[in-house]
């Protein structure tokens, strides 16, 4: 019984500490004027420095090991290839393996298998944009036959995000002011400021056909320019 009453003695202690915390934190002012909402955007512009294109080897064959097995063969090229272009090991990644059987289908006569196709790609990193097509010339000519991309990108967007993140203040300020002249006010205050998020377009991959890289050897990928958005909410106090 003494130590249930010791107990609840230190509990009874500690809560006007506690009280006294929470009334030391200091309370947002209420708004006593107009209150104006404004969502803004602010965006940045980079040129991409990673450009990620999948490639991958096809192959068919009478029997499944035999699809396989040449898969594999070419694929060793394939990779040998990056290799020798400088793509390091953590920029290449297999992203599908697949092996299918083939049937002929004819009139009223039950599906016959023909063969096997057997089909391994690899996701790649560039991060030589201006060399990339060069090297995909390289991986064409030593057996890929699916190629699939280019998705440009940034590599490390966060100086340019806060870039945007510093317009898009610059702008909601600037358009609770406008909103202020035409009420007659003026801005007292900012009660609050929220992120949205950010972000930044990615364009979908654009085909590349594998039959007229080959014929021409000299693939070309242009990095052009990207915009980087971030939005914000904002409240202000007009007075």
């Amino acid at each position: 019984m003494r130590k249930i009453m010791l107990a609840l003695a230190l509990g009874a202690a500690a809560l006007p500490s506690v009280a006294a915390a929470q009334s030391a934190q200091p309370q947002m002012p209420p708004i006593v004027g107009t209150r104006l909402d404004v969502t803004a955007t602010g965006e940045a512009t980079r040129v991409p420095d990673v450009a990620v294109i999948t490639a991958g080897v096809v192959t068919r064959s009478a029997s499944a090991g035999g699809a396989i097995q040449e898969n594999s063969a070419r694929m060793d090229r394939v990779l040998a290839a990056l290799k020798h272009a400088g793509v390091a090991d953590r920029d290449v990644q297999t992203s599908s393996i697949n092996l299918n059987p083939e049937y002929r289908y004819q009139d009223n006569k039950p599906p016959e298998l023909v063969g096997y196709n057997a089909s391994n790609q690899v996701s790649i990193r560039f991060r030589d944009i201006r060399n990339s097509g060069k090297i995909l010339d390289a991986l064409v000519a030593e057996g890929a036959n699916q190629i699939n991309g280019p998705n440009l990108t940034i590599d490390k967007p966060e100086a340019a995000l806060d870039e945007a993140r510093n317009n898009a203040i610059a702008n909601g300020r600037a358009r609770a002011e406008l909103y202020a002249r035409a009420l007659g006010k003026r801005v007292t205050r900012i009660v609050s400021v929220s992120e949205g998020g950010g972000s930044y377009p990615v364009p979908p991959p654009m085909p590349m056909m594998v039959e007229r890289m080959a014929a021409q050897a000299d693939t070309k990928i242009v990095a052009g320019e990207q915009k980087l958005q971030v939005s914000v909410a904002m409240v202000f106090e007009l007075q």
